[in-house]
């Protein structure tokens, strides 16, 4: 693949049509919202917000391979009074493309700054939506395992008969546990909202999130030596992470500046951290979830 740990200067929608079909494991990105980076983007307006992003999502359709994840950092602006709905539009007419909407996650942002409005509070989260091309995908979802927590000194001390078998859900809800499952565990899979800082210095960029962020969907939905994409790249942020668990990327901006501090954000990187061919098992979404014991998720 001839644009591998490139940077790509010029509009996605153009830039992509280069791309091989089907070469792309995961794609990253947060593109401008409705509105927003006038100066950089300029500013798409919440009733067109749609149109104008659909034709690039046709091509990250295009692109990304049948096993593969596309993550949107994206959130709802006020507009007029109230939230628009641009980002529910998008989400139905994404289906209406080929789209699967898989799952949604929260980033709870810990170190926003306090402020005061007339009729609503700060926000204090983004959403993060996973589209697929099939219902079976890459997920290594122990890759992104965290520590059992204090929880369960106490309640998995006195284990109940109830406990010991799988409860079913009191309402009916078809869902159930067995509590003693967890019994020894020292790791368990996290919840789907990730809790993490805000970036503090914005690097010469108008939206810079953390590293961190790009970093565990890189580590959930890829392996070393995997294709990461960023559409909207920015200050390099997803290829940055990508460089340091062992991924490749491309990266694509607008903005020529933009294009440049990613590329000398991220060439230090490459020097210090080669890339390593380290083998890992593959496992389908139903794989994954059979080989746990448990009913796969759709």
């Amino acid at each position: 693949m001839e644009f591998i740990n490139k940077f790509l200067h010029g509009d996605c929608e153009d830039v992509l049509k280069k791309l091989s079909d089907n070469s792309i494991d995961l794609i990253f990105t947060s593109p401008p919202y409705a509105d927003q980076r006038k100066n950089t983007y300029g500013g798409v307006s919440p009733d067109e917000y749609v149109d104008w992003f659909l034709p690039k999502a046709s091509q990250f359709l295009r692109v990304l391979k049948p096993t593969g994840t596309f993550v949107l950092n994206i959130k709802e602006r006020v507009f007029d009074g109230e939230r628009h709905t641009y980002v529910i539009e998008l989400i139905l007419r994404m289906r209406e493309q080929g789209w699967l909407w898989t799952e949604e996650f929260m980033w709870h942002k810990k170190n926003s700054y306090p402020g005061k409005w007339p009729n609503r509070f700060r926000d204090n989260w983004e959403r993060l939506i996973q589209f697929n091309k099939a219902k079976e995908f890459h997920m290594y979802q122990e890759a992104v395992m965290v520590p059992v927590g204090e929880w369960a000194k106490d309640r998995l001390a006195k284990l109940s008969e109830t406990d010991k078998t799988r409860d079913e859900s009191k309402v009916g809800s078809g869902f159930g546990k067995n509590v003693s499952n967890w019994l020894g565990r020292k790791m368990v899979y996290p919840t789907n909202v990730l809790h993490m800082a805000t970036e503090c210095s914005n690097r010469n960029h108008s939206a810079t999130f953390p590293i961190e962020l790009p970093a565990w969907f890189i580590k959930l939905f890829t392996k070393p030596g995997d294709m990461v994409l960023d559409p909207f790249m920015g200050s390099g942020t997803t290829a940055f992470a990508a460089v340091q668990l062992g991924r490749n990327f491309v990266g694509i901006d607008i903005n020529k500046e933009y294009i440049e501090l990613a590329r000398e954000r991220t060439a230090q990187e490459q020097i210090r951290l080669p890339h390593i061919a380290e083998k890992r098992p593959s496992y389908s979404v139903r794989k994954l979830h059979t080989k746990n014991g448990a009913k796969a998720k759709r």
